[in-house]
């Protein structure tokens, strides 16, 4: 098992037994486990509990109860996240859109503490591939500015230091999520980010119905926000983070409105 907590093993099993626990309100007996998710029946209760106790062994996600249950540890709905007060606002640049044989050429990250960034993380990063002409013309990074910049494996440790158990948020959130654990994958085979993840052109959607766009430099116009170097990863996370900040800003201003007029 890889050591870092923040990584969980993209078992297709694991996942359902997440959701099965979901489906639950959070707790799941291990018989039912076993037969909704495994498809085995007609097990007594010690022999299920020690199949998913194998199962979800180095999931940090999930763990077995004295009870026998399963208890899932983590997720929680966008609403519940948006009440965190630690994210970490994520854009990574890339040879191209397809994942496993594109890969990261940049990674650009601002840490929101309560309603304030409070730190960076930027990493040019050696793709260990040419970047193609078109995307050299898209994003201005070259194969020379990352010939001597350090690979993803290199980065690895720092970047999950820095993200820890934090919630991701991202423009676009699956298009930078899949990348990340595809190298991730690439590093330890079977594993991805535990991380929850919000997305803020969903968000947007949520909380502005009928813009004519949702695109990052649309968004960064409606909320007045500097765009500085679009396509560049450092800028594109910082620009991310401040309209994610307004986006809160308004769904926490909505919320308190409702509360006090409930009270």
């Amino acid at each position: 098992m890889p050591p870092y907590p923040n990584l969980v093993p993209t078992s297709e099993l694991a996942q359902e037994t997440v959701e099965l626990a979901r489906r639950f309100g959070g707790r799941v007996p291990a018989l039912v486990v076993t037969d909704q998710v495994l498809q085995i029946r007609c097990l007594d209760a010690k022999s299920a509990t020690a199949l998913v106790q194998d199962l979800i062994a180095d999931d940090p996600r999930l763990r077995i109860t004295g009870e026998g249950e399963v208890e899932l540890i983590a997720l929680a709905p966008v609403d519940a996240l948006l009440e965190a007060d630690d994210f970490v606002v994520v854009d990574v640049e890339t040879t191209g859109a397809r994942t496993p044989h594109c890969r990261i050429t940049e990674i650009g990250a601002y840490r929101i503490k309560g309603s304030s960034i409070v730190a960076e993380f930027h990493r040019l990063v050696n793709p260990e591939t040419p970047i193609p002409p078109f995307i050299v013309t898209l994003t201005g990074i070259t194969d020379a500015m990352v010939e001597r910049a350090p690979r993803f494996a290199d980065i690895l440790h720092d970047w999950l230091e820095f993200i820890r158990c934090s919630t991701l948020v991202a423009h676009n959130a699956a298009f930078d999520l899949r990348f990340l654990n595809n190298e991730i994958d690439r590093l330890f085979p079977g594993y991805r980010l535990a991380n929850e993840s919000i997305c803020t052109v969903r968000l947007a959607r949520r909380i502005l119905p009928g813009l004519s766009s949702y695109r990052l430099s649309s968004l960064a116009r409606y909320f007045d926000v500097r765009l500085d170097q679009h396509h560049r990863a450092a800028g594109d996370a910082l620009a991310t983070a401040q309209i994610f900040l307004q986006l809160l800003a308004r769904v926490r201003h909505s919320s308190s409105e409702a509360f006090s007029s409930v009270g």
